[in-house]
């Protein structure tokens, strides 16, 4: 470009560029802007729009709660799993919300530290088909009947994680036996060519095991009586009792099994501020978190209950003292009493 006769040397650059510019080559522009704005894209990490709308909903999870099986209905099943995360997260995960959001096609469920019970964990084991790994830890609610439940209808399950609270850890203790296999017609020379159809009843298909701070005497009776069964395993390069094995994903203590249905959204929808979780009643069978004086009436109630029978053989010996007494300071009372005696030996003799 000239002007006056000078050329403006800050313009052969752009000259240059615009003459290598093919226009014709829209394919190319088109290609190297998609790449400039997936690149753009990955660096701002923006979240989609339907992880959005579960966060907005999470948020707002106890004004949906009552509503809930209405509204999640037709949503799609990797929706109602998202959300029933975000419920566990906020301490909203109870039987009603579990029994509105379970999908039969669910390979994952992880109610772990909620208040699902037997009740509900009973009424979806019965839907589930493809269930291969569950999350139970830390559920007080849930008891030998549950676990039962679980373990004979959920005939797939191949990861079970149980413990992490005394209520757990003795519903377990009392399902041990339900985990020991009952074979039928059994030619295989190891565990590992055993096939779940050859296990007549017990947990067929279960595999891994993860129950942290469990006893000595319960992984003896496993270790002895269900071998197949690993117990807490590590993720390890080397072999497992000599035979290499890798260890699935829903086995690894670290990984929650619904992490990967909430990575995309925002950590914030379950710390919602002024959010305050559900009080639970402390049980009666807990004297340490009682009122002193509550303390003091059970006790003495206690106390009282365990003396009632002393108290009324008492009265009953103190009774006999005083009609002996009687007997033998009135002559009238002695001839009535040697009466009597006489004709109960006279009524015996007939």
């Amino acid at each position: 470009m000239e002007k006056n006769g000078f050329s403006c040397p800050a313009t052969f650059p752009l000259a240059s560029s615009l003459q290598n510019l093919n226009l014709n080559t829209g394919s190319s522009l088109e290609k190297a802007l998609y790449q400039h704005s997936t690149a753009s894209n990955a660096k701002t990490n923006h979240r989609s729009l339907v992880s959005l709308c579960l966060g907005v909903l999470g948020k707002h999870f106890e004004d949906i709660i009552d509503n809930l099986s209405v509204i999640m209905d037709s949503f799609p099943p990797d929706i109602k799993m998202a959300m029933m995360a975000i419920a566990r997260r906020r301490k909203l995960l109870n039987d009603d919300v579990l029994i509105s959001l379970a999908d039969s096609s669910w390979e994952v469920l992880d109610i772990s530290g909620s208040d699902v019970s037997d009740f509900g964990l009973t009424i979806v084991a019965e839907m589930f088909e493809s269930l291969r790994a569950v999350d139970i830890s830390r559920c007080r609610e849930i008891s030998a009947v549950g676990v039962s439940e679980l373990l004979n209808n959920c005939r797939s399950l191949e990861t079970l994680r149980c413990g992490g609270c005394q209520r757990s850890g003795t519903a377990m203790r009392r399902c041990l036996g339900i985990l020991k296999p009952k074979f039928v017609n059994v030619t295989r020379e190891s565990w590992e060519e055993l096939d779940s159809k050859e296990i007549a009843k017990g947990a067929v298909s279960l595999r891994w095991l993860l129950w942290p701070n469990i006893d000595g005497n319960s992984w003896l009776s496993l270790a002895a009586d269900s071998p197949r069964i690993v117990l807490n395993p590590n993720p390890s390069p080397f072999s497992f009792r000599g035979v290499q094995v890798q260890v699935p994903t829903e086995a690894i203590a670290d990984i929650a099994l619904d992490d990967p249905f909430v990575k995309d959204i925002d950590p914030k929808t379950w710390a919602v501020s002024g959010f305050v979780p559900r009080v639970v009643p402390l049980p009666v069978s807990s004297p340490t978190e009682l009122p002193k004086a509550e303390r003091f009436r059970l006790a003495f109630v206690e106390r009282d209950e365990r003396l009632a029978p002393k108290r009324a053989k008492n009265v009953r010996q103190h009774r006999r003292r005083a009609e002996r007494e009687l007997v033998m300071s009135s002559t009238e009372a002695k001839a009535v009493a040697l009466a009597s005696r006489q004709g109960k030996l006279l009524q015996g003799r007939t």
